[in-house]
């Protein structure tokens, strides 16, 4: 879903787009977890991320995800979070840390976890 979101931002915008090739997770409490992974668009000199955040909400609008805006969200730029009804899915889009980019984050909902299995290392 990450990729599709990036492959939904405009070609003439999209400079390279770098999807982690592993997830991590993340202790919820008690013995669960929940994975999380991120993409990376780097955007086209000129393009700024914050209209295109802005286009994705309208895309991902009356979709089958429950949508929720933070205008602006703590890091002070506009983002749009995706989730899907059952929450099992998670998406935030929003401005990357690095100029013109935006950073696609996924995450799952928390799941049951082994105790005594690490959660360390990648999945």
């Amino acid at each position: 879903m990450e990729l599709e979101v990036a492959d939904s931002i405009p070609r003439d915008e999209v400079a390279d787009v770098a999807q982690m090739p592993t997830g991590m997770l993340i202790d919820c409490g008690g013995s669960t977890v929940n994975w999380n992974g991120v993409t990376t668009v780097t955007l086209t000199a000129g393009a700024e991320p914050d209209p295109v955040v802005r286009a994705l909400e309208e895309k991902y609008r009356d979709n089958r995800f429950d949508l929720k805006v933070r205008d602006p969200a703590p890091a002070g730029h506009f983002e749009v979070q995706l989730l899907s009804p059952d929450v099992a899915e998670n998406y935030i889009i929003g401005a990357g840390v690095e100029p013109q980019t935006i950073r696609i984050a996924s995450g799952s909902e928390c799941f049951p976890w082994p105790e005594d299995e690490s959660i360390r290392g990648e999945f």
